[in-house]
C-alpha cells in the first residue's frame, strides 16, 4: 500500500504539513474519530495505529466498510464521512493528521517540488482503494456464506502472494465485514475445515483450493 508522504523527506514533510494547515490528534482505543471533527471536506491520514469506518443502519446492525492502518487514509473524498450513519472507530491507541481538502490546492504548495511527489501518492491510494472497493462489490454479490468466505480467502491469498496468512481483523469483525451472521459464518468455515478446503489455527488461515 502506498503512503501520502512516501518518497518525501522527514524535512519536506514537515513542511507540507505545515503549508496545508494539518493538525495532528492521539486517540485511545474504541474513539469514534469522527465525532470530534468539524470539518468538511477533509484527509485524515492515520500516523500510527488502526481505525475501523463502520456503516449503522437504522436497525441497528453494524457493518465494517473498511478496516485501515498506518499510512492509509480516509475522508470525504472517499467515503460520506459527514453522515450520521457512518463511524470511524480507532482499534487501538491511534494517531491522525487532519487535512483540509481546500489547503491542498493553496498556491503556496503547488509551487514546491515536493507536492507532485504528495499528489502523485494522493492518486495512487485513490486507486487502490478503488481497487479495494470494487473486491468489496465482489465479495457483496456471492449469495451464500460459503462462497462469500472462499472469494474473501482468495482475495486475502492474492494480496499476500501466500495460500497461508492471517486474517486482519477478528471473525466478528469478518462477519460484519461480510454482511453475514456470525454464528452462521463459524458452521461454514467449520465445514470448509471439514471437507479439506482450508486448516485455521486461530486467525491464521491456510487454503487448498
Amino acid at each position: 500500500m502506498t503512503k501520502l508522504f512516501e518518497n518525501i523527506s522527514d524535512k519536506n514533510i514537515l513542511k507540507l504539513k505545515k503549508i496545508l494547515k494539518s493538525s495532528t490528534l492521539l486517540y485511545h482505543k474504541g474513539v469514534n474519530v469522527l465525532s470530534n471533527v468539524n470539518l468538511q471536506d477533509f484527509i485524515a491520514i492515520i500516523d500510527t495505529g488502526s481505525v475501523q469506518l463502520i456503516y449503522n443502519d437504522y436497525n441497528g446492525n453494524s457493518t465494517v466498510l473498511e478496516e485501515l492502518n498506518e499510512g492509509e487514509f480516509f475522508g470525504s473524498l472517499t467515503l460520506n464521512v459527514n453522515s450520521e450513519e457512518i463511524t470511524c472507530i480507532t482499534k487501538e491507541e491511534t494517531k491522525i493528521t487532519f487535512i483540509e481538502y481546500n489547503e491542498i490546492t493553496n498556491d503556496e504548495i503547488i509551487r514546491t517540488d515536493f507536492y507532485i511527489i504528495f499528489i502523485k501518492n494522493l492518486i495512487k491510494i485513490l486507486n487502490e482503494q478503488l481497487h479495494n472497493k470494487n473486491n468489496r462489490i465482489e465479495l457483496l454479490t456471492k449469495r451464500s456464506i460459503r462462497d462469500k468466505l472462499i472469494e474473501y480467502f482468495t482475495q486475502l491469498a492474492q494480496k499476500t502472494g501466500h495460500n497461508k496468512f492471517k486474517l486482519p481483523m477478528t471473525y466478528t469483525d469478518l462477519a460484519n465485514y461480510l454482511s453475514i451472521d456470525r454464528s452462521a459464518m463459524t458452521r461454514e468455515i467449520k465445514y470448509l475445515k471439514n471437507e479439506g478446503f482450508i486448516k485455521t489455527n486461530n486467525r491464521t488461515i491456510t487454503i487448498y483450493f
